[in-house]
Formats: structure tokens, sequence, C-alpha cells
């Protein structure tokens, strides 16, 4: 990845066409609603002003390269801790705080830096083994201290929030170091963003059957199928369009979007209810914070890295 290279890839000038034409067709049809139909979109509106921010952001940094998307990654995997640990009230904790966050920078750094052994771009084999070393640096933390007396909840909360924005989102960063980084990180987030809009749209016109009533009771089993329909159909139409795949590859790819992002936003949604919150922050407006609007992520981007690993071994590495 390089502003170079971003200038030569097919895939790189669809994605930002793509995103364009997109935004063009949501600022129409949000017009034709409140103009036309005399609909109230105030919401709407918010979230579609901070997505005008948003996507020249992302394109700005695939187009700058591989090391400029492995940093914001590791910036944005950062603000999304920052927002649970101010939730879950770990932020009170300095030390056991400041202990995860220099994990999410090492694996930012295991991410950025080169195999030692073959001389490839990223270090898969640290970025594996990376959470023992970071859950025995935080389990240290009470002992350091000599102290017992409610430090159990505080590790669990340190060690959730590493393996979640470190380790499971880390992989997203991961993908830059292929050679179908254009690839795969375009497809991940246009393909999870599709399905949130799917999710949301069947839910709201045809969800009639809630799917998990106590864990968030705005997702409809209608809205759960619909946005999984949308997530197999989608990589026929973009992922492989320019890779070596078979029909399993797209079948297995949908499965990976349309289950593990329902499964990361239900999750995501446990954890905000059992903190009482209804948004982990109020950064990005129409959307609430950082991690509301990456928590399909942090679920399909594993996912999908060790299938295609598997499968392909993200070659060319």
């Amino acid at each position: 990845m390089s502003p170079t290279l971003a200038l030569q890839s097919p895939v790189f000038l669809i994605f930002a066409a793509a995103a364009a034409g997109v935004l063009a067709a949501a600022g129409v049809v949000l017009t034709g609603l409140t103009w036309g139909l005399r609909k109230n979109v105030r919401h709407a509106w918010a979230a579609y002003r901070s997505w005008l921010v948003i996507v020249p952001i992302l394109l700005l940094v695939f187009f700058l390269g591989r090391e400029t998307v492995i940093v914001f990654l590791t910036f944005i995997a950062i603000l999304g801790f920052t927002e649970f640990s101010r939730a879950s009230g770990l932020k009170r904790d300095s030390l056991m705080t400041a202990t995860a966050i220099v994990g999410l920078i090492a694996m930012g750094g295991a991410t950025l830096m080169n195999d030692p052994a073959t001389g490839a771009p990223g270090c898969l084999s640290l970025f594996m083994a990376m959470p023992v070393f970071a859950i025995a640096a935080l389990a240290i933390v009470p002992v350091l201290r000599n102290r017992s007396q409610g430090q159990l909840q505080t590790l669990a909360f340190a060690v959730l929030g590493f393996m979640y924005f470190g380790w499971m989102f880390g992989h997203l960063a991961m993908f830059a170091n292929s050679h179908n980084a254009y690839l795969y990180l375009g497809y991940l987030v246009l393909a999870v963003e599709l399905h949130d809009v799917a999710a949301y749209a069947c839910g709201k016109f045809c969800g009639r059957h809630r799917l998990c009533s106590n864990v968030s009771p705005q997702k409809t089993w209608e809205g759960a199928v619909g946005a999984l329909g949308v997530s197999l159909l989608l990589p026929w139409a973009l992922l492989f369009a320019g890779a070596d795949s078979t029909p399993r590859d797209c079948l297995a790819i949908g499965l990976c979007v349309g289950l593990g992002a329902t499964l990361g936003d239900l999750v995501m949604s446990v954890i905000k209810r059992d903190l009482g919150v209804k948004d982990m922050g109020a950064a990005i407006p129409g959307h609430g914070g950082v991690l509301d609007r990456i928590d399909s992520l942090i679920y399909v981007a594993p996912l999908v890295f060790h299938y295609v690993r598997f499968r392909h071994g993200l070659a060319p590495w």
C-alpha cells in the first residue's frame, strides 16, 4: 500500500468511486424524504453528515499507505478502549488502564514491524502470541501493588478490553500487510456497513419477531435474516471480482460477515446494558461513540482474516 499503488489500483479506485456514489445517492434519498415526503429524518441527517467526514478520512488513510493504515487503526483501537474503560469504570485504575494501552500499542507495533524470519511486512507470529504477554502483564499489576481486594473485576475489564480492541480488532490492521490490502480492507468496511444498514431497514419495515429481547429489544429476526442475505450476496459482486476464489469462499466470507457483524453488535449490547449505558460515547454525531461504530468489525475482522489465511495465506504475503 502506497500513494503510487493506490492510484494504480483498480480496486482502490472502484471502492473510492463506490463510496462517493453511495454518499451521493444517500443525500438524494434523504433530501427526498425531507422535502418531498415531509418525513422527520433529523437523526439520519446527523449520521449522514458524519459519513461525509468519515469516508474521506478513510479514503485518505488507505491512500497514504500501509504504515498510515496500521497507525490509524491502532489509534481507533485506543479510542474504543478509552470509551470502554470510561463506561466500565476501569479508567479509575490508571495503572491497569495504562498497561492495557501499552498492550494495544504493542499490538500495533507487531503489525507494523517486519517478520524477522522472512522479512515480510507484519510479524504474524508475534501478533498471535501477544495476548499471552499482555494478559500476563495485566495479571502482575495487583501483585506489584500487593493488593487483592477489588482487583479481579478490574483485571477482567482490562483483559476484555485488550482482547477486544487490541487483538480482535487488530486483525483488521493485519490485512494492510497483504498485497490484496485494498480489496480486503475496502470490502470489510463496506460489507459491515451495508450489513448494518440492511439489518436496520429490514427490521424497521418487516420486523415482527424479537431476536434477543433482553439484550437488544430493537433487533429482530427479520432484520438479522435480511442482513445475512445481503452479506451472502455481496462477495459475489465485490470481494472476489479480482481475487482467485471459489463459490465456497464467497459463501464462507458472506457467513463470516453476516453472522459476525450480528454477533458483534449483540455482544456490545450485552456490555452496554450491563454497564447501564445507551452509547459508549458521543464522538460521532448520529452514531454514538467510536466503539458503537466498530463493534461489528471487531467480530468480523478475525473471522475473515483466519478464513482467508487458511484458504489463501493472504497471498501474496
